[in-house]
């Protein structure tokens, strides 16, 4: 998928105000964010920017007298991919259960015994799905929490297959996953292989879920507020009335309105974590 890069400029610059830049940011599409010295960086799929309402939301910044300005830019795919395949990213560990590593690391990791057990390595090509964001984490550790042994998972955006590839490990009899991006498509069973689970991955977005047949016991969406409102009846859709959905991509202050859309589709909020600002919530049948 394309992605377009945003520097945004803050006048006069304050960690409040870039967390009030990443929200409305947020809200036109922003799904990832980046502090740096000189300013906030923020990537958005070129298909989901919502130039008109960024503009409209800044403009009507909420704090006086601070004036947000932004450039914007085409991220190229190949630069982007080879920063990551040179940089990569190191451990995380989750719960004390789970280790997810740069793949090109798995002989130093397999070899240390003082890690968990469950070690799982992502192929670092890009800079989503390695693990390495808050809301990633939150997904990863509220599905070690489940029994999963003989379940059916959907991974709905499911980039380097990470979320699918911890639900296999976690004894799930049956993961499927989709995204729009054909890179990641390949990406996503790369990284199953490497970690010698199954899962099925397709190409596209919510309407692939009519060709699935049967429904799923978890469903998970790591996926930004906008699209979760839009794909959360094609989720319920393929929910049987024990099923769980699992979503997150999105902030705490985002949580009521997600909410709603849940309770007009029957659901109910079973439990949520919070890291920072972002929130992960579980869903359950009312």
């Amino acid at each position: 998928m394309k992605y377009y890069e945003a520097i945004f400029t803050i006048t006069p610059d304050s960690e409040p105000a870039r967390d009030i830049v990443s929200a409305l940011a947020g809200e036109a599409g922003f799904e990832s964010f980046d502090n740096e010295a000189d300013g906030l960086k923020g990537y958005v799929q070129v298909d989901l920017f919502d130039k008109e309402k960024l503009n409209t939301l800044l403009n009507g910044f909420p704090i006086d007298g601070v004036h947000v300005d932004y450039k914007i830019s085409e991220v190229n795919d190949e630069d982007w991919n080879a920063t990551w395949e040179q940089e990569g990213f190191e451990p995380i560990k989750i719960a004390d259960k789970c280790v997810i590593y740069d793949a090109k690391d798995a002989d130093k990791i397999n070899s240390d015994d003082s890690l968990p057990k469950m070690k799982i390595g992502i192929d670092a090509r890009q800079a989503f799905g390695t693990g390495t964001h808050e809301t990633t984490q939150m997904m990863v550790g509220t599905l070690l929490e489940l029994d999963l042994k003989g379940k059916h998972v959907l991974d709905c955006g499911c980039g380097t297959g990470i979320l699918g590839i911890v639900a296999a490990k976690c004894g799930a009899s049956e993961v499927v996953g989709y995204d729009i991006d054909d890179w990641s498509v390949r990406n996503a069973l790369h990284n199953a292989e490497l970690n010698g689970v199954k899962m099925e991955v397709f190409e596209g977005d919510k309407g692939v879920l009519s060709h699935v047949s049967g429904l799923f016991d978890v469903v998970l969406a790591n996926i930004n507020r906008n699209i979760l409102l839009a794909d959360m009846p094609a989720f319920r859709d393929v929910m049987g009335s024990d099923s769980l959905l699992i979503i997150s991509g999105f902030y705490e202050e985002d949580i009521p309105v997600l909410l709603d859309k849940a309770k007009e589709l029957g659901l109910k909020e079973v439990s949520r974590k919070t890291n920072g600002d972002w929130a992960c919530v579980k869903l359950a049948n009312a």
